[in-house]
């Protein structure tokens, strides 16, 4: 590993005893290999701190550090990040899998095409013993010039797709001056989504053309086990766990208010600002329609059922998986 690695990788975690070995052993695996993995324990009570302490003994990519107690799971994202070193920056998560060359080609990207500002690949979804549930095209235009049409895709991009996993672009490799910038990740409803959307801002997005990064649907995870509002805002930070002082309506309220002043701080002109709001508000619009029509996305819906052609075999592509070489 290089003094100063171009890339580091940040892997959040929190009880991840069941598939943390499983995604750990997939990036140490990678053919892209200079990189440092910085694994950050949020309090955890199971295995999961023994399990990266024998990965920091092993290989002297990884470093372990362990939050002393539970700041939520937005928060230890953030501290994950202030650890890393390199230009370069990548999220990773305890549950999910990762094709061997995934690295490789995310960087490569990011090194040929200077005004992009995150690389990631078509998403996969699997279950719990790595089979292939859903492969869906990459449905959003976030690798448009135009700041406006790249918000507009990640605000109505999804909407014919309910429950799929198509594009989980949070978890792709990205430049780490350009995320300094960002605003860090909240913990109000939706937070996750602003968040993109003020990187996207921020310049275009690539998308590696192949199925390269696989998410595991399980029972534990957070969008399955935090159906609720407020439930999915305590699993970001636990104060929101505090009905006085974080009710519902506030939870909701920041993510309309934020939505809005993404695009004041944008680094945009003028002309593309009046754009983005504009596209905004066609889009809240849009959401007191549905609402009053009853409908909603069903966001937390996902497959179940095995495909029985998958276009990709996931112990063939993922280092450490039986089968793969």
């Amino acid at each position: 590993m290089s003094a100063t690695p171009p890339l580091s990788i940040g892997l959040p975690v929190y009880n991840g005893e069941d598939y943390l070995e499983q995604s750990v052993d997939a990036l140490l695996g990678q053919t892209f290999g200079d990189f440092e993995l910085i694994l950050l324990s949020n309090a955890s009570t199971d295995s999961t701190d023994d399990i990266c302490r024998r990965y920091e003994r092993e290989d002297e990519r990884v470093s372990f550090i362990r939050q002393p107690v539970n700041v939520g799971a937005a928060p230890n994202h953030t501290d994950v990040f202030h650890h890393a070193r390199a230009p370069l920056f990548k999220w990773a998560s305890g549950d999910d899998l990762y094709a061997r060359d995934l690295l490789e080609r995310c960087v490569q990207v990011l090194e040929d095409r200077p005004e992009v500002v995150l690389a990631h690949s078509l998403t996969a979804a699997i279950d719990e013993d790595n089979n292939l549930i859903q492969a869906l095209q990459y449905p959003l235009a976030t690798d448009d010039p135009r700041p406006a049409r790249r918000l507009e895709s990640l605000l109505f991009g999804g909407d014919a797709m309910p429950g799929a996993v198509a594009a989980d672009d949070f978890y792709g490799v990205m430049r780490s001056d350009v995320l300094r910038r960002v605003r860090p990740h909240d913990s109000y409803y939706h937070a996750d989504q602003t968040f993109m959307s003020e990187l996207a801002l921020m310049g275009p997005f690539a998308i590696v053309p192949d199925w390269l990064y696989f998410r595991r649907h399980h029972s534990g995870r957070a969008f399955k086990a935090n159906p609720s509002v407020r439930s999915w805002c305590a699993n970001l930070d636990p104060k929101r766990s505090n009905r006085l002082r974080h009710p519902t309506a506030r939870l909701v309220a920041e993510y309309g208010w934020e939505r809005l002043a993404l695009i004041h701080r944008s680094p945009i002109t003028s002309a593309d600002r009046r754009a983005c709001y504009a596209v905004t508000a066609r889009w809240m619009g849009s959401r007191v329609t549905r609402r009053l029509r009853g409908a909603h996305r069903d966001e937390f819906g996902s497959p179940d059922v095995v495909l029985d052609n998958p276009v990709v075999d996931v112990r063939e592509v993922v280092a450490g998986q039986q089968g793969a070489r």
